[in-house]
């Protein structure tokens, strides 16, 4: 039977505690519309009339007393330190540190970019054969009967017995040890034929010397590379301009990056470019940019990169993907602000200016790129400005309760 009146006994006790130390609370603090008196061995310092006292985080809930909002928060005052419609707020000194707020110069210097989007490998197409068939014949021989073989340049690929070959090459043998002025001009118009039909002096001088007038002639690699195709089989009868094989050079290829719109600005022909390959760890592959396409992608809105890389050991293959950054050129020096430092709000963007004492304004700006956590401003400060760059928000807010932003 003792324990409930134990209980009440602390209850009562707790509820005195509670409305004294709300009682000395509220001695203790200045009144409302009263001027906070200096600080000791602060006479410099004026006394400040508080109109209020407000929790940081929901600024549009007003207290009479300090102490703790509903959120747990401690409330802060909110001085009357202004002249009526001028711009800012202001925030008493000794508040700054203890709500985090931090500032920063705004510096000017050009921004430095790097972009760094994904790109596939290509055949480079400017490095691209079509070896055709120069005069009707039949393929007698495949040297190479597979596609994607590698070749070296002036390797055999195939055989090509042509009637016309034939005729030309035993007008010209029969010619080749005459004497005579006639014979010798014949004898070279009977070879200016033969190059007509498409026959170099490799291929005459192997027809004549090693295998006779009558026997096929090579046709041979215009390159080192790969075979990407072979469009005829042994056997086959062909017509001149007929495509017997394709080939295609890989000493360097193609990338085609595809770059975001907003990061197309200083990205043209000559842009150095470094790729990387998930196949090749460590490894760095330069290169450049050649063009930029000129088509944006409509579901990606992204333009294509079209660049040339060195592939000197040949160890990069049409279809692996890569990763490229590029660097475009510098632009010109402008006002830099960290990124988080600016506010946006849809209507508008926005900084807020520490102009001392802890008086701060809302100052609108015009964004331009970021990179590198920097935002370019376009307008609206012109560098050495002090900003502020973190805590920006709640001052914000309050700047939106005193009417500071319908002022600027």
């Amino acid at each position: 039977m003792r324990r409930p009146a134990l209980s009440a006994a602390a209850l009562l006790a707790a509820i005195a505690l509670v409305a004294l130390g709300y009682r000395i609370g509220r001695r203790a603090a200045p009144p409302v519309g009263h001027p906070v008196p200096a600080m000791p061995g602060g006479g410099a310092t004026p006394a400040r009339r508080i109109l209020y006292w407000y929790d940081p985080m929901a600024p549009e809930q007003h207290f009479a007393h300090p102490g703790l909002s509903p959120m747990g928060m401690q409330t802060v005052p909110r001085y009357a330190s202004r002249p009526a419609g001028s711009p800012g707020v202001s925030i008493d000194p000794r508040m700054v540190a203890n709500l985090g707020i931090r500032t920063a110069i705004v510096e000017r210097r050009a921004l430095s970019v790097r972009v760094r989007v994904p790109a596939s490998v290509s055949w480079n197409l400017d490095d691209a054969y079509t070896i055709s068939a120069r005069a009707d014949g039949i393929v007698t021989r495949l040297d190479v009967r597979a596609p994607y073989t590698r070749v070296a340049a002036g390797q055999p690929l195939a055989a090509l017995l042509a009637p016309a070959w034939g005729g030309a090459l035993a007008e010209y043998a029969a010619l080749l040890h005459s004497r005579s002025s006639d014979a010798r001009a014949l004898r070279v118009a009977a070879r200016e034929r033969l190059r007509v039909l498409g026959l170099s002096d490799r291929d005459i001088r192997d027809a004549i010397r090693g295998r006779g007038p009558g026997s096929a002639v090579a046709v041979r690699a215009p390159g080192a590379g790969v075979i990407v195709t072979v469009d005829v089989r042994e056997g086959q009868r062909v017509d001149a301009g007929q495509t017997l094989m394709t080939l295609n050079g890989l000493g360097t290829v193609w990338l085609l990056a595809a770059i975001p719109q907003d990061a197309i600005g200083g990205i043209g022909a000559g842009t150095p470019v470094e790729a990387r390959v998930d196949a090749f760890p460590g490894r760095i592959f330069h290169g450049s940019v050649a063009a930029l396409l000129p088509e944006v992608d409509p579901v990606t809105r992204t333009q294509r990169a079209r660049i040339v890389l060195a592939n000197p050991d040949r160890m990069l293959a049409p279809g692996m993907f890569a990763t490229v950054s590029l660097r475009p050129a510098p632009g010109p020096a402008l006002p830099l602000v960290p990124t988080g430092a600016i506010i946006a709000t849809g209507a508008a963007t926005r900084v807020i200016l520490a102009t001392g004492n802890g008086h701060f304004e809302p100052v609108p700006v015009v964004p331009g790129r970021s990179a590198g956590g920097y935002t370019e401003v376009l307008r609206g400060l012109r560098g050495g400005e002090r900003i502020v760059v973190s805590g920006q928000f709640l001052i914000d807010s309050e700047a939106s309760l005193s009417g500071a932003l319908g002022r600027l």
